[in-house]
């Protein structure tokens, strides 16, 4: 889980890298106003996957969840 919330933070930042020097939020009509849902939407993409990241459970609570039913179950 973590590796694919990794991956595509990783994605979006490259698709940042690659079209904020391209996109003109100056200028007018449809232009900025793509410019600008286009950089919106891709930074709610960002706060998700860091969001996946931060708050994902962690693996060794997981573990000892699974020894817990193990035990009661014998």
């Amino acid at each position: 889980m973590k590796q694919r919330l990794l991956l595509c933070l990783l994605l979006c930042g490259v698709m940042l890298y690659y079209a904020v020097p391209r996109l003109s939020l100056e200028s007018g009509g449809l232009e900025g106003l793509f410019a600008g849902c286009w950089l919106m939407f891709a930074l709610l993409a960002v706060a998700g996957n860091l969001t996946g990241i931060l708050y994902s459970p962690k693996k060794h609570k997981l573990k000892r969840q699974v020894e817990h039913k193990r035990l009661r179950q014998y």
